[in-house]
């Protein structure tokens, strides 16, 4: 497994290499896949799980805003995918998965997500051209959808409110996540899905 962060360290796990990088610069994922391809010889699955939120009104967002959240939730997709791809045609296959967030189809109205929904919008439409694009030569691609996850992003006073908005009455753990790629991983006549692990926030508010 390879792992990339802008902050991660060496790991102690064989099986683990790490490799530092901003996801926003062009050049990170070149050199994730490369290094991956280096240590293990081939790339059965990308899973693209970087992204950032920022909540505020519409027209309060800056051009600096802008210009980050597009180089994190679509730049960073766009350099690492499009390097990964070619590995997995010369290999006779592969799975691709975008981690993008729920309101992206169903907006909130105490919520200001405008431009999770701009960007991870955009990821949960090139998922389903993706699948489409490269079903024939072996390469699925899917997304899992996620209401709000318990993560560091998040602070332990906000969390009531936040498993308000889902009708089940609370947040998502990492594992719901982990447990819902690793079905996708696992189902070969799954592509071109976007899977809700939202607590039942697609169903409706």
């Amino acid at each position: 497994m390879v792992a990339t962060s802008r902050t991660i360290g060496p790991s102690g796990d064989p099986g683990i290499l790490t490799v530092r990088g901003d996801i926003g610069d062009p050049a990170t994922g070149k050199r994730v896949i490369d290094a991956g391809v280096e240590r293990f010889g081939r790339i059965d699955t990308l899973v693209n799980n970087a992204g950032i939120f920022v909540g505020k009104p519409f027209t309060d967002f800056t051009d600096d805003d802008f210009t980050w959240l597009l180089a994190v939730n679509l730049h960073g997709f766009f350099h690492i995918t499009q390097a990964a791809v070619p590995h997995m045609l010369a290999q006779g296959g592969g799975h691709i998965v975008q981690i993008t967030a729920s309101n992206a189809e169903h907006a909130i109205a105490t919520v200001n997500g405008t431009m999770a929904s701009l960007t991870k919008g955009g990821l949960e439409s090139v998922t389903r051209a993706l699948a489409t694009e490269y079903a024939k030569q072996g390469i699925r691609a899917n997304a899992v959808s996620p209401g709000v996850i318990k993560t560091p992003m998040h602070a332990a006073d906000t969390h009531e409110f936040l498993g308000s908005l889902h009708p089940v009455g609370r947040i998502g753990d990492v594992s719901d996540i982990v447990d819902a790629v690793i079905y996708l991983e696992n189902a070969p006549f799954v592509t071109g899905v976007i899977l809700p692990v939202d607590g039942g926030q697609s169903a409706g508010h």
